[in-house]
């Protein structure tokens, strides 16, 4: 079988990346430590099954075509209201902070390496970037202080555009004939971030125009319009102007993902799901293009660069960045040690190794294989050491525990009082002021804001707990709720309140987002909300005695009786449709005023080897001020 075949390069590429994201995701580990060593493995170095020569200038385009994806779904997810208060560390981190790097790491390497001045410049140039394709799924395992993963996803984002374009200008500068037309190369920085900019905007609007006349985009197609828009703003950016294409991109993201966009979600989700297998790709080909002889030649000199790159160079650009600002020592030294360059500084490394060997320069390979051993330096070690760093500096949230409830109606009330009385830190969002108010009477912690909204969903403290039940009377808006923190919050597990009479959302709609359906399954709602909001609702509390679970919470009457949490020890845990009672667990089910039906849960449950604690509680739920009109049924 010969592997000198380009489709099949790709091929394996794609695979190989793919399962390794997998197996990083598993082991906790940064997935460009697995890509890394796997592309240097199958590489021609290695097994010699992937082989990124024979692509030819199909790697350049492809890498660009990828860059553009990716730099456009790292902006769709930056929300410029949370930038605001952090908005002067940012815009002098990509500024003053890449500077700073820029001279420093060129002054380093030309001591150090022994380079003349030209390479070590493209050297300072490449590594001013730090990279979203690692800075954010880093943070996010991390889960830091809001302010201070705004600041490192905002700088992944916004340094590429920035460190890429002054590169690629300075490469250009050091290849000119002339000084005039080095001269004009380095004023063509400026001519090319705006250009990068009008594309952009005009792209993102164009797009987001599309998207909100109703009906005109059909659904289903709303994800490919948007990637068609992302890689058509690059190419029409470096089109128009050389280079501009990254900024046309990222600024084409922002726009998109700062609108009020009906069905952005399901766009951020595709261009995540799409990112992901890009990034597999690329790093596994552009790896295996590094020569390992390459690095070995780098010696000491090299690792002492990357050394002091990670030590001093990335400190003193944070410091410089970071003066008199409202930051504090702990927040700067954190700042100071995640810095790990990502798929941008591959990319540009990988294209400046080519256009200096073909203009008959020196050092071109060694200067990519510098570029991959500090990527793969600050992933590893940065990536595998920043949990401890965060921790012994104090910027990490609090473990996670606790459940935030989407909407403040008696039912949702009751369960929020009961989860309370158990010893859980519950916190509830609701738009209405009226239903907030009735709450808060209660002793209820009530953040009055919209639950699609991301910043009223960080004052609710979504990032401290482990669970979110959507449990307004509309079922399709605890799905949309549930599909958001999916997408945006990873880590909390997911409920949501189902009406059995409407078929808009079904349980194995909800199955296959990996959405519990509270309860154990869908249920009258309406009929619940109505004994909420009566004060007719009580609890009861049953013991499991059997030997097996299977099947001892299926087929309860529940119109007629509400299983809400298990007891397990100290865990409380809520019902779902997965819920698999242990001996001795106790459940606390909820029962109508129906003495009929709460006698025919009561013998179904006794044949499940389930038998009542005796003494009932009587929970009262804050009365509605005025009912709100329910969806009418289906």
């Amino acid at each position: 079988m010969s592997f000198d075949h380009p489709p099949l390069t790709m091929a394996l590429a794609m695979l190989v990346g793919v399962i390794a994201q997998g197996v990083a995701r598993h082991a906790r580990i940064p997935g460009i430590v697995i890509l890394l060593m796997l592309g240097v493995a199958l590489g021609p170095d290695g097994a010699n099954y992937v082989r990124p020569q024979i692509l030819g200038q199909g790697l350049p385009a492809f890498v660009g075509f990828a860059v553009a994806i990716i730099l456009f779904e790292g902006a769709l997810n930056i929300r410029i209201g949370a930038l605001r208060k952090q908005a002067v560390s940012i815009r002098r981190l990509v500024t003053r902070g890449a500077f700073v790097t820029g001279v420093l790491a060129t002054g380093i390497s030309w001591l150090l390496m022994g380079w003349n001045w030209r390479l070590a410049l493209l050297f300072g140039t490449l590594v001013m970037v730090t990279g979203p394709t690692v800075v954010n799924p880093l943070v996010r395992r991390l889960r830091l202080k809001p302010h201070l993963g705004e600041i490192l996803l905002a700088e992944g984002i916004f340094v590429d555009a920035v460190g890429a374009t002054i590169a690629v200008a300075t490469l250009e500068v050091v290849l000119a004939e002339s000084k005039r037309a080095a001269a004009g190369e380095a004023l063509s920085i400026f001519l090319r971030f705006g250009a990068g900019a009008l594309i952009g905007v005009a792209a993102g609007l164009l797009l987001a125009g599309l998207l909100k006349v109703r009906r005109l985009v059909p659904a289903g197609l709303e994800n490919v319009l948007a990637l068609a828009f992302a890689v058509a703003a690059f190419q029409v950016g470096d089109a128009l102007v050389s280079e501009s294409g990254l900024t046309a991109a990222i600024v084409a993201g922002l726009v998109v993902g700062n609108l009020p966009l009906p069905r952005l979600s399901h766009i951020a989700e595709f261009e995540e799901q799409l990112t992901d297998l890009l990034i597999a790709t690329l790093f596994v080909l552009l790896a295996a293009d590094v020569r390992m002889a390459d690095v070995a030649a780098l010696g000491w000199p090299g690792f002492t660069v990357v050394a002091l790159l990670m030590l001093v160079v990335r400190p003193a650009s944070v410091f410089a960045s970071t003066y008199k600002s409202e930051l504090t020592r702990a927040d700067k030294l954190c700042l100071s040690w995640i810095a790990p360059r990502g798929i941008v500084a591959a990319a540009v490394a990988s294209l400046f190794a080519r256009e200096v060997t073909a203009a008959g320069l020196p050092g071109g390979s060694e200067l990519r294989a510098l570029v991959f051993v500090v990527i793969a330096a600050t992933v590893t070690i940065q990536g595998l050491t920043a949990g401890l760093v965060a921790r012994a500096l104090g910027v990490r949230l609090p473990a996670r525990k606790g459940t935030l409830i989407l909407g403040a109606n008696p039912l949702a009330c009751v369960i929020a009082q009961t989860l309370a009385s158990l010893g859980r830190r519950v916190h509830l969002i609701e738009a209405r002021g009226d239903l907030c108010e009735a709450a808060r009477a209660q002793g209820l912690e009530v953040v009055q804001g919209d639950g699609m909204n991301h910043q009223d969903l960080r004052e609710a403290r979504i990032d401290e707990v482990d669970s979110c039940i959507g449990m307004t009377p509309n079922e399709h808006v605890n799905f949309l709720f549930a599909r958001l923190v999916t997408t945006e919050f990873r880590g909390p597990a997911l409920y949501i309140m189902l009406e059995r009479h409407d078929r808009g959302v079904t349980a194995r709609m909800a199955d296959e987002h990996d959405i519990s359906v509270l309860f154990s399954g869908e249920s009258n709602v309406r009929g619940w909300l109505e004994r909420a909001g009566a004060s007719t609702l009580e609890l009861e509390r049953w013991r499991f005695e059997g030997s097996r679970s299977q099947g001892a919470l299926e087929g309860l009457p529940l119109d007629e009786v509400l299983p809400i949490a298990l007891l397990r020890g100290s865990e409380v845990l809520l019902v779902d449709q997965r819920s698999a009672p242990r001996k001795g667990d106790e459940l606390l089910l909820g029962v109508g005023p129906s003495a009929d039906g709460r006698a025919r849960a009561s013998a179904l449950l006794a044949v499940r080897k389930w038998h009542r604690v005796e003494g009932t509680a009587l929970v009262r739920a804050p009365r509605q001020p005025t009912a709100p009109a329910l969806p009418p049924a289906t």
